[in-house]
């Protein structure tokens, strides 16, 4: 089934309607970052501190996408595709008026549940507004490319917002894009309005899943400054095995699992899955870690950073778009090889940053880095959603945008523990932080190389499910 609004074959409608809240999730992963020393001026608080305002939207935004897939296929993608973005608006707009650092995490953190509401249904709308592989192929290498240019522009956009009308405006401009992002979506998403009946809520897996992942995340962040040896610390790994073990056992068990252990039956998601996690573990983290970077070594104003990074943000779209069109003709595995190896050189490369090294030395690595996620995220997305079962894109999703989060949550944390000890071990803390980053896309580029070429599962059986149709 597709919307209107077509040229040449092709619906565009339900994929613009689809992609303003998508636009808006993604670049709140960033458009934050260049505001954060201000935010540390104004709040008086530490670089520890300020990873919360961060990762206290990926944090939940991971711990509840499973849930949130879940939730799109039982009761219907495009109901809780508005949910999700009404809360998504509301939120940032208590950000936009927080007085102080508890009550941004705070409002932080319910943006974290509706961009989670969101996201998954997302996909699930796509695949159910183009019936065929090719149209489904087109529509998602778009979707990612809009996902890359806004993960290239939140820096540049935190860094203007931030320099001419205050930290503020990067909340506040959520509010008439998310509202746009809604009326479109009730106009021309046709797709989505019921669920399928049948499965009950599975309360011990997601309960156990947040836990573990908080418990993970809240143990790296206080690494940064506590030590690695510290009780909070320990306990804190502790706890995410236990809960971890409970999750493992829990899904295994019960009726009606979040995460069913069937799904991971298709070698393609499984690995792509994986490199999800990985692909953001390395670049959110540096991302946190160059930030603070050009603004706290060389002296950067926030807008200053924001041009700094646009070697690396700014290929993102179009790396985005190309691994789109070689994912269509070829299938996921070479873009998903090429692009992890590509950001793993890059990583490398950018172990040379000091204070007194030229900026331009550091652009090439910044574009090879940039390059890596965006030519990887197309095909890694198109791997899980052929790969899913019928009927399972919503969890299917939910499952890959977990792992992106929990790798990007965990990024910040790791790599941004490496540079909290001072402006004095800073550069040494900056090598250590992209040596770990490069080691993670090189583990990525080896595991797509079990990805089988072309493409096959869900999506075949999808397709001749609609032939028999």
């Amino acid at each position: 089934m597709s919307g209107g609004g077509g040229t040449g074959g092709f619906a565009w409608r339900p994929l613009i309607a689809v992609s303003f809240g998508w636009f808006m999730v993604i670049v709140d992963a960033t458009i934050v970052n260049v505001a954060l020393p201000r935010l540390g001026r104004e709040f008086g608080a530490s670089v520890s501190g300020l990873q919360w305002v961060v990762d206290g939207y990926t944090v939940v935004f991971a711990g509840l996408l499973l849930s949130a897939g879940w939730l799109g296929d039982r009761f219907g993608g495009r109901r809780v595709f508005q949910a999700g973005l009404a809360l998504f608006v509301l939120a940032s707009a208590a950000c936009g008026f927080a007085t102080g650092l508890d009550a941004l995490v705070g409002a932080r953190v319910v943006q974290g549940v509706g961009a989670a509401l969101l996201v998954p249904s997302s996909l699930a709308l796509l695949q159910g507004s183009y019936g065929d592989r090719r149209s489904r192929a087109r529509a998602i290498g778009v979707w990612a490319m809009v996902g890359g240019f806004a993960s290239g522009a939140g820096p540049l956009l935190g860094g203007l917002l931030t320099a001419g009308l205050g930290w503020r405006w990067i909340f506040f401009v959520n509010v008439p894009v998310g509202a746009a992002g809604m009326l479109l979506t009730a106009r021309w998403v046709r797709v989505g309005a019921t669920g399928r009946t049948g499965g009950r809520f599975d309360v011990p897996g997601q309960v156990s899943g947040a836990v573990a992942l908080l418990s993970l995340t809240a143990a790296m962040v206080r690494a940064g400054r506590a030590g690695w040896g510290d009780p909070l610390v320990v306990g804190g790994f502790a706890l995410f095995a236990a809960a971890t073990a409970v999750f493992a056992v829990t899904e295994t068990r019960v009726r009606a699992p979040m995460l069913p252990p069937s799904l991971f039956r298709s070698r393609e998601l499984t690995v792509a899955t994986a490199v999800g996690g990985l692909m953001n573990l390395g670049f959110y983290g540096q991302l946190f870690v160059l930030t603070l970077y050009f603004q706290q070594v060389r002296g950067y104003t926030p807008l200053q950073t924001g041009l700094a990074l646009l070697p690396q943000t700014g290929v993102i779209a179009f790396g985005s778009w190309l691994g789109g069109r070689v994912t269509a003709r070829g299938g996921p595995r070479l873009p998903m090889v090429a692009g992890m190896a590509a950001g793993a050189a890059g990583f490398l490369a950018l172990t040379i940053a000091t204070r007194s090294i030229p900026y331009v030395a550091l652009v090439v690595p910044m574009m090879a880095t940039g390059f890596g996620i965006s030519f990887t995220m197309p095909a890694a997305t198109a791997a899980v959603v052929e790969g899913a079962p019928p009927g399972r894109t919503g969890i299917a999703a939910g499952t890959l945008n977990a792992a992106r989060q929990v790798g990007g949550a965990v990024g910040i944390a790791l790599l941004g523990a490496f540079v909290a000890g001072g402006a004095s071990h800073f550069t040494a803390g900056l090598r250590t932080a992209m040596l770990v980053a490069a080691a993670a896309y090189a583990l990525g580029a080896l595991l797509a190389l079990l990805v089988p070429r072309g493409v096959r599962g869900g999506a075949e059986e999808r397709d001749m499910a609609g032939a028999r149709r």
